[in-house]
């Protein structure tokens, strides 16, 4: 490798995939990153910087971090651009190869040369990349362990698909799993073969060269697959990557993540809030990305109303079509219906009782670090995986069970909700969730495991 600068600051280059889910536990680790000393440049697509430069004349996205641009390939319009999603993959490599080696010889030359790429693992090509360059490479997983060490596993071999159905599968560091708690793409092969290969070969070419592999959990959460993958790979956690003010206050101006490719409805969303009482609210959201079908949507939409509960619901644009015909007049008196929301300050509010979540990693962490009981309805890719831990491993919540369709009915949905709400499952995941929100708290905090693995990240960069 050659030989690094030696000055007061490292430079890090942090390159997430351009999408919602993967962007903001990089953004949120950026912050940390520079918070311990290290200068930070937030690498984007040009269609993403563009798309949130309205954000950007506002000074809201990205805090004092530095930001700047590579292209994809597809700079007025990003993925929606591209013939195919494994076109724009194609092309991604190309054009980002090139134009992420660019970037990295305009900060030399601008007197700001970099140390380290950390780049997101579905973007494998970084890692060639900062290898051509002689730069420390960082590979930043934005899924839990437990289903790193799924896609682990079958990486290696280890764990042969297709899984018959009805087998139990054992991995090392995780409770028996069934086919139906495995990610979507691993459960069902055939269902998305590019976003198999693409979650697969996050580990093509890790063997020995990135000295560093960083997760966004933290340890006492998922202390024995952590365990476990750390023996064969220099893992290390360095999360929950959620804004230092809900958790240990360390970061002042860290209120939110900063940039959000949706507009929230924060106003509505929050006066509502506070005109209900305490913990009386249901708070649902299937995220940025889960489109869940129209007969799913309407058993959600009539399950949400048949629990009585007071119900805020996320429903992003594009999907409001499928909700059914009246339900928002019918049911104005207990829910609200929004097209986005503030997602931290709704599940901060003391009127927030459960979540009822498609269990997003991003989205689970939140619940996690503020406490907040879930109703899990996982949808695909990681969260069938997520939902088991939720349930049986955390002990925070409940997870609906499809019917042989696939769909998760409306009473099972109004059964969930009551007994989080309401019943004994309930007292005990609030009681749980309390914990693992002190545990993540103490995580983040100064000379937690997190904080220290981030720390030692920044120092290995200037010695």
């Amino acid at each position: 490798m050659a030989e690094r600068i030696m000055r007061e600051k490292a430079h890090c280059l942090v390159l997430p995939l351009p999408l919602q889910g993967h962007i903001n536990p990089m953004l949120q680790f950026s912050k940390r990153l520079q918070s311990k000393g290290a200068k930070v440049t937030l690498v984007t697509t040009r269609f993403i910087f563009n798309k949130t430069m309205n954000q950007a004349a506002a000074g809201r996205p990205f805090s004092s971090l530095a930001v700047d641009t590579i292209s994809d390939g597809f700079d007025d319009g990003g993925l929606a651009q591209a013939g195919s999603p494994t076109e724009y993959f194609y092309r991604f490599q190309q054009v980002g190869s090139e134009t992420l080696a660019e970037l990295v010889e305009k900060c030399r030359s601008s007197g700001s040369p970099v140390d380290c790429i950390v780049y997101d693992p579905f973007l494998t090509w970084a890692l060639e990349v900062a290898g051509n360059l002689g730069l420390v490479a960082g590979a930043f997983f934005t899924q839990s362990c437990a289903v790193d060490s799924v896609y682990f596993h079958v990486h290696n071999g280890k764990l042969k698909l297709p899984v018959p159905a009805g087998s139990e599968i054992f991995l090392p560091g995780l409770p028996a799993l069934q086919v139906s708690d495995l990610p979507s793409f691993v459960a069902d092969p055939e269902s998305r073969p590019l976003a198999l290969e693409v979650a697969v070969n996050q580990f093509s070419g890790l063997a020995g060269k990135p000295e560093w592999l960083l997760c966004n959990t933290f340890h006492k959460l998922e202390e024995e697959v952590v365990d476990s993958m750390s023996k064969m790979m220099p893992l290390r956690t360095i999360g929950p990557t959620v804004p230092s003010m809900y958790l240990d206050k360390q970061l002042q101006e860290d209120t939110d993540y900063g940039l959000s490719l949706f507009k929230p409805n924060t106003d509505a969303c929050m006066k509502w809030l506070d005109e209900r009482p305490n913990g009386s609210v249901v708070y649902a959201s299937f995220g940025s990305m889960a489109v869940p079908g129209a007969e799913q949507m309407e058993e959600v939409a009539l399950g949400l109303k048949a629990s009585k509960s007071h119900f805020l619901w996320v429903v992003r644009a594009t999907e409001q079509a499928k909700l059914p015909g009246k339900f928002v007049e019918e049911t104005s008196e207990m829910g609200l219906v929004v097209s986005w929301c503030p997602q931290l300050e709704v599940l901060a509010h003391r009127a927030v009782g459960c979540f009822v979540t498609h269990c997003g990693w991003n989205s689970t962490l939140e619940a996690l670090s503020l406490g907040v009981p879930m109703v899990a309805v996982p949808q695909w890719s990681d969260q069938p995986t997520n939902a088991k831990c939720v349930m049986d491993l955390w002990g925070v919540g409940l997870r609906a069970q499809p019917d042989e369709n696939g769909v998760v009915r409306r009473g099972e949905i109004e059964r969930c909700i009551r007994e989080v709400m309401e019943g004994e499952t309930g007292k005990e995941a609030r009681r749980n969730a309390a914990k693992w929100r002190e545990l993540a708290i103490e995580a983040v905090g100064e000379g937690g495991s997190s904080d220290r693995n981030i720390e030692e990240f920044v120092s290995s960069l200037v010695c």
